[in-house]
């Protein structure tokens, strides 16, 4: 795919009111394009490619400034200008962010409704290209005590076994549970599989006394037909 921008310029050939970090100091942060936050970030081109440019046709080769956290080193490479040290340096950049936003749930979190999940664990699973299966162990407030990854699945499946499920459950005392996984198609609308392990983890948990709040598939609110970008199973009388 041909980049959209020239690639001639050199960043002291631009006019000053050109140049992101100009752009910056004079308008503030805000005043940024994407590839231009990027080119802050990169800081330098390579001979015959200016370091906007090579962000631009970064972001048009990705679609967006999200799908860039899907990308490997490797994919990174790809584009004319970036070598191995400009990628390491972007791939470290992507986690960074996604680290940020996990960190700013606290263990205090009452997780009384699906949106809460999804706020959780949207930063969590950003990018990611199979799914995975946690459980939230909550006490009898709904506060976490701890989340579990159960398993992590292909592309298009991850299973999951209610042993597996309630364990650790049972092992740090909780007395619910929230099964969260996870569909990198963006789309979270429940498979059938989905169903068939949520009437499972259902019929167990009455077994074992732990409640199921919830089952809540994580995905892409532009993805989702009713705009919410997660599923509940809850919601949706299921559990």
């Amino acid at each position: 795919m041909s980049a959209p921008y020239p690639t001639h310029r050199r960043i002291k050939d631009m006019l000053a009111t050109e140049r992101p970090q100009e752009r910056l100091e004079a308008l503030g942060v805000e005043s940024l394009s994407d590839r231009e936050l990027l080119a802050m970030i990169l800081r330098s081109g390579t001979p015959g490619v200016d370091v906007v440019s090579m962000c631009g046709e970064m972001l048009h080769e990705a679609g967006s400034l999200r799908n860039l956290l899907r990308w490997s080193a490797e994919d990174f490479r790809k584009i004319r200008g970036i070598g191995r040290v400009k990628a390491l340096q972007l791939i470290a950049t992507m986690h960074f962010a996604k680290r940020i936003l996990a960190d700013e749930e606290t263990q205090e979190t009452i997780y009384d409704s699906a949106a809460m999940v999804a706020r959780h664990f949207r930063p969590l699973v950003a990018g990611a290209e199979v799914e995975s299966f946690w459980i939230l162990c909550l006490d009898r407030k709904n506060r976490l005590i701890k989340r579990v990854e159960i398993t992590k699945g292909t592309a298009t499946s991850c299973l999951a076994h209610p042993r597996e499920v309630f364990r650790p459950a049972i092992k740090v005392n909780a007395t619910a549970i929230i099964a969260v996984h996870n569909h990198p198609s963006g789309d979270p609308a429940p498979s059938r599989a989905d169903i068939q392990i949520t009437r499972q983890l259902r019929e167990s948990a009455k077994v074992i006394c732990i409640e199921l709040t919830d089952h809540v598939i994580i995905g892409e609110r532009q993805r989702d037909p009713q705009g919410l970008g997660f599923y509940s199973f809850n919601d949706a009388g299921l559990v």
